[in-house]
Parts: C-alpha cells; sequence; structure tokens
C-alpha cells in the first residue's frame, strides 16, 4: 500500500510538473500498463475525448484498417485534426474570467468531429437527437442491450466526477462512452483505466443540460473492417482540409485566432486586451488556470493535440507517403505549446504550483482509479476550486509581475503561432503534391 502511495505520488508530481497527461507520466515513472478489462469492454485510456471514445468503440467492435485497429491519433486526423479557437469569458454573476481554448477540428459544434470521422471511414451510425428524457434513456438503453457502446455527451458538472464547481453548470462537456449498466448506474469510459460508474437519473439530467446538443447519442455499427481504399482515401481528405480550414482568415476558427490572441495579451486598449480585462487583477488566476489546464495534456480535455496531431501524421506516412515533414512541423509546434501552457501559471509562483498539483491530482483520480478515487477527486477538487476563489479575490501578482507574465505569455503565444504556420504549410504542400 506505501508503495502504491509513493507511486501515485510520483505520477501526479510528474503530471504536475510537466504537464503530461496521467498515462505519459506513467510510462515514464513506472513502464508501460496495458488496457483494462472490464465487463466485456476494454478499458484503453486515451487523449482527446471524442476521437478516444471513437477509437475506443471502433476497436470495441474489432473494426481493423490496413491491417491493424485504428488509432486514436489516426481517428483524430481523420475527424479533422487539430483546430484554433480561443475565447475569454467575462462573468457577472461571479466576476469569473475563464479562457477556453479551441484545438480540435470543428471544436465549436458538439457532434461534428466524430460524425466526419464515421463518414469518411463509411461506418454506419445511427444518430439521436430526442428530446425528451424518457425517449432518450431508452433509445441508449436499447443500444447497450443489443451490445453495442454509444456515444453521449453529458454536461461535465451535472455528471459530476469531476467534480466541478456550480459555476461550470450548463456550459457543456465532452463525448463518453456508455458501455454497460448495472442496475441503476451507467458504466461510462472517459479515457479512465478504471471502472467508473454515473447513477441513471445523474447522466440522464447531465445529457440533457446543455439544449444544442441534449439527449444527443452517437452509436457506432460498424459492419467490417474499413477498407485499405478508403482509409487512404479518408487522410487525405482529412489532411487536405485540415490545411484549408487552418490555413483561412478566421480570427476565430483558424490560425489568425493565435495572433489575435497575442495581441490583446498586452493591448490596453483593446475592449478585450488583457491589462484592460484585468486591471483589477479579479479573475486573472482563474483564466491563467484555464490556459494551463486546457493547453496541458494534464488537464481534462486532452491539451493542445499537437502531438497527437504529430502521431496521426506519422501513421498516416505508410498510407499516403510524404508526411514526415509536416509530422515534424506539428512536433515543433508541441513544444511550443508546452511552452505557452508554462508562460501561463509558473510553477515558480508557488500558489500556481500548488493548482497545477491539485489539477492533476483529480485527474489522476478520475482516470487511474474510476469509482474508487472518487473521494480523492472530491477532496482535491475541493482544495482546487476554494484556492483558485481565492486566488481570483486575492492576486498573487503585483501589477508589475503581472505585466510581465502577460509579456512572456505573448511571446510563447507568437511562437506557438509561427511554428503553426509552417506545420499547416507543410500540410498545404503535400496536398498541392497530391493534386498535381
Amino acid at each position: 500500500m506505501t508503495r502504491q502511495k509513493q507511486l501515485k505520488a510520483r505520477i501526479r508530481a510528474r503530471m504536475a510538473r510537466t504537464g503530461e497527461s496521467y498515462s505519459t507520466a506513467r510510462l515514464h515513472v513506472a513502464g508501460p500498463s496495458g488496457p483494462v478489462e472490464h465487463a466485456g469492454y476494454r478499458l484503453r485510456g486515451g487523449t482527446h475525448p471524442a476521437s478516444a471514445a471513437l477509437a475506443n468503440v471502433l476497436a470495441h467492435h474489432g473494426v481493423r484498417a490496413a491491417g491493424a485497429e485504428l488509432s486514436e491519433a489516426l481517428v483524430f486526423g481523420i475527424a479533422g485534426g487539430p483546430g484554433a479557437g480561443y475565447i475569454l469569458w467575462e462573468f457577472a454573476h461571479d466576476g469569473s474570467r475563464p479562457v477556453v481554448l479551441g484545438f480540435s477540428s470543428q471544436w465549436q459544434y458538439a457532434d461534428r468531429a466524430p460524425l466526419a470521422a464515421l463518414s469518411r471511414l463509411g461506418v454506419p451510425a445511427a444518430v439521436e437527437r430526442t428530446g425528451g428524457a424518457v425517449g432518450a434513456a431508452r433509445a441508449l438503453d436499447a443500444a447497450l442491450d443489443a451490445g453495442t457502446p454509444a456515444l453521449v455527451w453529458p454536461d461535465r458538472h451535472v455528471v459530476g466526477y469531476g467534480h466541478l464547481p456550480a459555476s461550470f453548470d450548463g456550459m457543456g462537456g465532452h463525448p463518453v462512452v456508455v458501455h454497460g449498466r448495472d442496475g441503476d448506474r451507467y458504466r461510462v469510459d472517459d479515457r479512465t483505466l478504471a471502472p467508473l460508474g454515473v447513477p441513471a437519473d445523474r447522466l440522464r439530467a447531465a445529457r440533457a443540460r446543455v439544449g444544442s446538443y441534449k439527449n444527443l447519442l452517437v452509436v457506432p455499427r460498424p459492419e467490417g473492417d474499413v477498407p485499405e481504399q478508403v482509409l487512404h482515401a479518408a487522410v487525405a481528405d482529412a489532411i487536405t482540409d485540415g490545411a484549408t480550414r487552418l490555413g483561412g482568415t478566421s480570427a476565430s476558427f483558424a490560425l489568425p485566432a493565435w495572433a489575435k490572441w497575442a495581441r490583446t495579451l498586452t493591448d490596453a486598449g483593446a475592449a478585450k486586451g488583457w491589462p484592460r480585462v484585468f486591471a483589477d487583477g479579479r479573475g486573472l488566476t482563474g483564466a491563467l488556470a484555464s490556459v494551463w489546464e486546457g493547453a496541458s495534456p494534464a488537464g481534462a480535455t486532452g491539451g493542445h493535440l499537437r502531438d497527437l496531431t504529430a502521431a496521426f501524421l506519422d501513421d498516416a506516412g505508410p498510407l499516403v507517403g510524404g508526411t514526415a515533414p509536416a509530422a515534424r512541423a506539428w512536433r515543433a509546434a508541441a513544444a511550443a505549446w508546452h511552452g505557452v501552457a508554462e508562460a501561463a501559471l509558473p510553477v515558480d509562483v508557488p500558489p500556481f504550483a500548488r493548482l497545477r498539483e491539485l489539477t492533476a491530482a483529480v485527474q489522476q483520480a478520475v482516470v487511474a482509479e474510476g469509482d474508487a478515487g472518487a473521494a480523492a477527486a472530491e477532496e482535491s477538487a475541493g482544495e482546487l476550486w476554494a484556492l483558485r476563489a481565492e486566488l481570483d479575490a486575492t492576486p498573487p501578482l503585483s501589477t508589475p509581475e503581472r505585466d510581465d507574465l502577460f509579456a512572456a505569455l505573448a511571446a510563447r503565444l507568437r511562437a506557438a503561432h509561427a511554428a503553426e504556420v509552417v506545420a499547416v504549410a507543410e500540410m498545404a504542400a503535400w496536398s498541392a503534391s497530391r493534386a498535381r
């Protein structure tokens, strides 16, 4: 027991220090570990919620392509790959100013990326958008009774296991897999490596909470392996689409979003300029923490996903050829985004270091321990959000320290933007070479 506690502490410390996901940190600390069998379903973990959910369901059905299971990286890329987006919210009801970062394709829409992947792969799926709770529960139960795990989109606060504060109620969430039911509890896979259950009434409420994707249900129903020519076409189409989309001019959903954000970090005259928005310092810690959690794989949403993009291009190379330069460029972008996260919540500021530790502790408890870690997750989350509230009200940085942090963060963000310009250009060059 003591050795196990020491191992958990070492993994958690590495997550907080490096921003790595639980699985990556555990690999470095304790070596590789395999999937966990749970009632006929294999818990495989994962990085990006939508891509891991879909890859894990396809693996459950035994779907193969080019002689192997579809990796999460391939599914991520075929779904559209990387995205770009930034929003700074200002909420009057509680004074919070969280940052939302979009790192995946179609990040602003709940279901478009996984449905795009299924379409490109030629995998049939049932899609339900039932308005009523009774019908939604009936559709989910019918899928499970037929032995077909389903993707659902619960609100993160209402579903409960992340122990988010009430201010997150109705702010949405990411897809998870429901792969069975034990009485009044559903078995849920949220990239977890241990059994995780959610009470049926809570899951029903969580699925119904957000109107734009209320009770959304996607049930993949594969009819066999993916033909190799279909896989090749899916990969090629996704690379071309990603280069076109990210290379566009939108300051909300393409690479210019990063440049715009970098400018506002030091522009006191802009309506959304950080020196103006955070002139009194209130809410700043929450914003910085949400940048670190949003960009770091140690958080709940998968992080910047640039290394997953590179892995997709590595996997794509044997299929379509010529993707190595783009893969290298996206790895450089991943390194640059690590720098952004480090600049946002520097570990040499003790309260910020503690926020990182607590964020890692919550994620470790959920991913590694599931139901068994519920008490630990609740305890760490309680301390995390109490500390965030305290620091939001009484900032730990002086005005000169704040301005220095904004300047450093802007410089790191400009470097990430420059790296991504190169990476998208490599994808576009690959696409152009295919068209000739």
